[in-house]
């Protein structure tokens, strides 16, 4: 009997080496399929098993990452903390940290998901615009950075797969056309599901998302509890730059921010308060209209770009200045006692008063 299980033992380890993903120039390389996406019980292995994995041998929760983002009162970054700094407690149980770090620039993979739908007509040149500088930002012609373009209207379409050259998604951006609906969840799914993966994901590089849109979904096959699961069990942490206008309101905004902070990140809204330093707006009588910034003055221009060029900041500030700590959960997950709890949840605390603490809210220790 002992013969068998370490033959067993073998063969799986042998079926794991044979399966490591392909690198994001290496034609071929496909991502995991739904049902088999990488989740946080295989974090340190970034290559999938092919098919069921025997039962006895998954026992135990490996390697969960969280990256984290603490703010102080006025939304700094406070980037000057260390491990001893920083709690972690998965199911209210305090955990060890076996790694941190807080070196900045580290390896990511970036999804740029594009709303192509009808909303994003008025504004569009702005977020093209806003598109290409967020790809110039995170993907700085560096074989650590690779990144990867969906564009969603009627359909979702992964335009660009992953790569590390910013020029062919640039180039991609540049001749897109916005008209139709919008397939949102069909995107994040594809994000999850539809790329060539990079050697060492989820651990190294991390998983971001970057939606520039208004998160509504009118068009998509997927639900929003179902692509918010997938992202969790992938370990991807979703930003986003809303499409939403001054004085207008989107039905999606709860959706996008709902994917937002249950992942760890956060929504930038440039067009909402763009007028907000400009004394007298909506209160100045003019032939025009009620506008402080006069129209052919290029002030209304001006104020737009800024705003997004400020947004584009803060999310890729962000992205790069974050803490990241790993842990192995100290509890055995085939524990009858927590046999009934799948989606486990995070806390994670820091030994300073009045800090914002923005991290991933849980994680799935099982695949689906």
């Amino acid at each position: 009997m002992a013969v068998k299980v370490s033959l067993l033992g073998l063969l799986l380890v042998f079926q794991g080496f044979a399966q490591q993903p392909a690198s994001p120039d290496q034609p071929g390389a496909q991502p995991p399929a739904a049902s088999q996406a990488p989740d946080p019980a295989q974090a340190t292995n970034p290559a999938p098993q092919a098919g069921p994995v025997p039962q006895p041998i998954r026992v135990q929760v490996n390697e969960v990452v969280v990256p984290v983002t603490v703010t102080d009162e006025k939304g700094k970054f406070v980037s000057n903390l260390d491990q001893k700094d920083f709690q972690i407690l998965d199911q209210n149980q305090l955990q060890t940290i076996q790694y941190f770090t807080r070196e900045r620039n580290q390896p990511v993979v970036v999804g740029f998901l594009i709303d192509l739908s009808n909303s994003t007509r008025t504004q569009w040149k702005n977020f093209e615009q806003a598109a290409e500088d967020m790809v110039l930002q995170m993907l700085p012609d560096n074989p650590k950075y690779s990144g990867y373009l969906i564009g969603y209207g009627n359909e979702s379409e992964v335009m660009v797969n992953t790569t590390t050259d910013p020029e062919k998604i640039l180039e991609r951006l540049r001749k897109l056309k916005p008209g139709g609906g919008a397939a949102f969840y069909d995107a994040i799914y594809q994000a999850c599901t539809s790329r060539d993966l990079v050697q060492g994901e989820p651990v190294e590089p991390r998983r971001i998302i970057i939606v520039i849109g208004d998160g509504n979904d009118n068009a998509s096959k997927r639900t929003l509890d179902e692509v918010l699961e997938l992202a969790q069990r992938n370990l991807v942490t979703i930003y986003g730059i809303s499409t939403t206008s001054y004085g207008f309101t989107s039905p999606g905004d709860e959706n996008l921010v709902r994917l937002a902070e249950e992942t760890g990140g956060r929504v930038e809204y440039p067009l909402q308060d763009v007028y907000k330093d400009v004394s007298g707006y909506q209160s100045v009588p003019s032939d025009e209209g009620n506008f402080a910034l006069k129209v052919g003055t290029g002030g209304y221009a001006s104020a737009i770009s800024n705003a997004i060029f400020r947004a584009i900041a803060n999310v890729a500030g962000e992205i790069t200045t974050q803490y990241i700590l790993r842990y192995t959960p100290n509890e055995v997950v085939a524990d009858p006692k927590f046999a009934n709890k799948q989606f486990r949840a995070i806390t994670v605390k820091v030994a300073l008063a009045n800090v914002k603490v923005r991290a991933r809210k849980g994680y799935y220790p099982f695949a689906p």
